[in-house]
């Protein structure tokens, strides 16, 4: 890689990191949880740089993530209350594989296609995806049985842990998808053009 590919990179990264975290703090919030449009920019580095990108901005949403527990976040600051080592499984590591996952996916698929556009679409919409997935499991795996998450699903009628992330996340996976296609993939294809064309 050439001094000025580093460089480029640098720049890049640099710029969705800060997105990344401006991002992370203009949710929007609905029984509790936050819809977040994070993923967004996890995507588009995921696109621009692969695995090793989307784990790195994964990780600078994940540690955002981690740090409004200690008091931005009312749902994040119970979960600390209750578990501060859990609440960094649940938020850390899950957004670093999900960031991670699409940019291996983009990447295997733009080898075996001809054209990136299904690779873009397919990176773009499994970021968020997955990014809700893993968080979700580990929100299972780690504080179903407290008092504080029973609240929720007793209050949703969920009779067991699927049926809670269904429906508890229902609309907020629906809409972070929604972005992910309407938001990061045109960005993504764009920009992806533009770093392709300004190191020749």
């Amino acid at each position: 890689m050439s001094n000025k590919e580093k460089i480029q990179r640098l720049a890049v990264l640099s710029v969705l990191a800060a997105v990344t975290v401006i991002v992370s703090f203009i949710p929007l919030k609905t029984l509790g949880l936050e819809i977040t449009f994070s993923m967004v920019p996890v995507a588009i580095g995921a696109v621009l740089y692969g695995a090793a990108g989307g784990a790195v901005l994964g990780a600078v949403f994940g540690v955002t993530s981690f740090l409004q527990c200690l008091g931005y976040s009312p749902f994040g600051a119970a979960l600390l209350g209750i578990n501060p080592i859990f609440t960094f499984l649940v938020c850390v590591p899950t957004r670093i594989l999900a960031g991670l996952l699409a940019g291996m996916l983009f990447g295997a698929l733009k080898k075996s296609c001809k054209r990136d556009t299904p690779a873009l679409l397919a990176a773009t919409v499994a970021a968020p995806f997955l990014n809700t997935l893993f968080f979700m499991s580990a929100l299972v795996a780690f504080f179903y049985n407290t008092d504080y998450i029973s609240g929720f699903a007793d209050a949703l009628g969920a009779s067991n842990p699927v049926s809670f992330i269904i429906l508890f996340v229902g609309i907020n996976g629906l809409v972070e998808i929604i972005c992910g296609f309407a938001v990061a993939f045109p960005v993504s294809k764009a920009l992806n053009k533009f770093v392709k064309s300004s190191l020749k």
